[in-house]
């Protein structure tokens, strides 16, 4: 029996087919926070206030909830460098560890009729992908330049440079097919909030046969999550994070945040890869594919995002910049 201590939400006025779909993408830097230490009680903390932002969301939609694990793995991959976990196992592990954090604390924080489901996620992603000669997603932290050229010795990793040392670059090849759409659509049409697809989900390869197998990647979250809403056939796609909103000329003296914007303005401005360039990416897919309007910002504003009143609302046809 549920806790008599449990928050008593409003019921949903409609039935769980008839909500609008949305589906939330979490961004491993929210989640785990630069600088923080990244143990499980942190990650716990950080869980709890997320979901305090996004389980109000949950009254009227049909809730998917995606998240970042670039932090996780790379620890996890550090951990076991000596060891014979292939990443598609960690991109599991991961998957399953914040997965259990996120859906728990809903669970908590979600009327005594309503439940969460973490499910684990396999993506289908193409062996001949270009990625897999050219490792561009970073993971893990960042480490002094003498310790990132040490570590790229002694793994064979490929690092990148950042504003902050080096961070080791793996494969991301791009998701083309959800494994368990299925079985995310039974949970939906039972009023399941879901989580899913986290970290970008676990790449597999589909071999001649139809069977499966995993692939050395990392996909990268936020196009999964596009992919993700078009395969649910969503109302919105959401992009939290741990900034306000989308800028044009980010990190200038002419820097300005846009409070809405079309697909076609975003398509003549150019965004950091590492960062906003697949969140933007992302949100021209689904709403190319017919999605209602995506949205990037922070994660605390959630709701707030959603109606409009904050982040950035990326709409399909030609509308004005509008700034905030």
């Amino acid at each position: 029996m549920p806790s008599a201590a449990r928050r008593k939400e409003p019921q949903h006025a409609e039935p769980p087919a008839a909500r609008p779909r949305l589906v939330v993408a979490l961004g491993g830097n929210a989640l785990l926070r630069r600088g923080q230490a990244p143990n499980a009680a942190t990650q716990r903390e950080n869980v709890r206030d997320a979901v305090t932002a996004l389980a109000p969301l949950a009254r009227d939609h049909a809730l998917v909830l995606t998240h970042g694990n670039g932090p996780q793995v790379g620890l996890l991959a550090l951990e076991r460098a000596a060891g014979s976990y292939p990443l598609d196992v960690l991109d599991a592990e991961t998957e399953g560890m914040i997965g259990y954090l996120v859906a728990q604390e809903l669970d908590n924080a979600l009327s005594p009729h309503a439940r969460a489901a973490a499910l684990l996620t396999q993506i289908v992603v193409a062996a001949d992908d270009p990625a897999f000669g050219a490792p561009s997603k970073p993971i893990g932290p960042c480490y002094p330049a003498a310790e990132g050229r040490a570590l790229a010795t002694r793994f064979g990793w490929t690092m990148l440079e950042s504003a902050d040392g080096l961070r080791r670059a793996v494969a991301s090849p791009r998701p083309l097919r959800i494994v368990e759409s299925s079985v995310i659509e039974l949970l939906l049409a039972h009023g399941v909030v879901v989580v899913c697809a986290g970290g970008g989900g676990i790449p597999v390869l589909e071999r001649a046969d139809g069977t499966l197998v995993g692939a050395e990647a990392v996909i990268d979250k936020d196009l999964a999550s596009s992919l993700l809403a078009r395969e649910l056939g969503a109302a919105a796609l959401l992009l939290l994070t741990d900034v306000d909103a989308l800028y044009a000329d980010y990190g200038t003296t002419r820097a300005r945040a846009w409070r809405e914007v079309d697909t076609a303005t975003l398509a003549s401005h150019t965004f950091a890869t590492g960062s906003m360039a697949p969140k933007v990416a992302a949100c021209r897919e689904f709403i190319a594919a017919g999605g209602g309007f995506a949205a990037i910002g922070r994660l605390d504003a959630a709701a707030d995002i959603l109606a409009g009143r904050a982040g950035t609302r990326i709409v399909a046809g030609s509308v004005p910049d509008r700034w905030w």
